[in-house]
């Protein structure tokens, strides 16, 4: 009598959670994403930590995909999931210009209360890696983690184009792989366009 029990709650619960599946993978088929985005922004660098003298600018590509699209679960609408590869030249106090190029992947949301017709505000934070060809004294690597956060907003034109702008707070360091492990913090801002 037990097992006979047992076997009919088993069999109900597999096939609910059946029934939720197959509900599941239709939704995902019918599932509508925000069409993906290319963009290109140039971006203007200040580090003041550990020193006021090194200034970088580079060019960044990037794509913009709808978060669900790329992490398999329900997240809120105004949450986009951002890759960005970025290359160009630090001046250095010495008056050299040194290769800079990083690549990231970033969590952007939209603040969709605040949208104003034609202008959006967003935030936006995450990680990647950087390779800087200098060193500051202290650091142990050219090859450094880059987390990064910030706030933007994009401009949508009556041509239909978006260009953005964004102000971002940039960190480089080995994230304590090594004892010599003297970050850089800066200050960058970004102007670009979607495509």
């Amino acid at each position: 009598m037990k097992n006979k029990t047992i076997f009919k709650s088993c069999s109900i619960l597999v096939f609910f959670f059946s029934v939720f599946l197959v509900r599941q993978l239709h939704a995902e088929e019918n599932r509508v994403y925000e069409p993906t985005q290319y963009g290109l922004s140039g971006l203007l660098g200040y580090t003041y930590d550990p020193s006021d003298d090194i200034y970088f600018t580079q060019i960044s590509l990037c794509a913009l995909y709808d978060y669900d699209r790329i992490w398999k679960h329900r997240a809120p609408k105004a949450l986009h999931f951002k890759i960005e590869g970025s290359a160009g030249f630090a001046f250095l106090e010495s008056g050299t210009a040194r290769l800079i190029t990083n690549a990231n992947i970033l969590a952007l949301y939209y603040l969709n209360f605040w949208t104003d017709r034609n202008i959006t505000p967003y935030v936006e934070a995450g990680i990647g890696v950087i390779y800087t060809d200098y060193t500051v004294e202290g650091q142990a690597y050219r090859l450094n983690f880059n987390p990064q956060a910030g706030f933007g907003i994009e401009i949508e034109r009556k041509t239909g184009q978006t260009n953005f702008l964004a102000l971002r707070m940039h960190h480089l360091s080995n994230g304590g792989l090594n004892d010599d492990n003297r970050g850089q913090n800066s200050i960058i801002l970004m102007l670009g366009q979607y495509f």
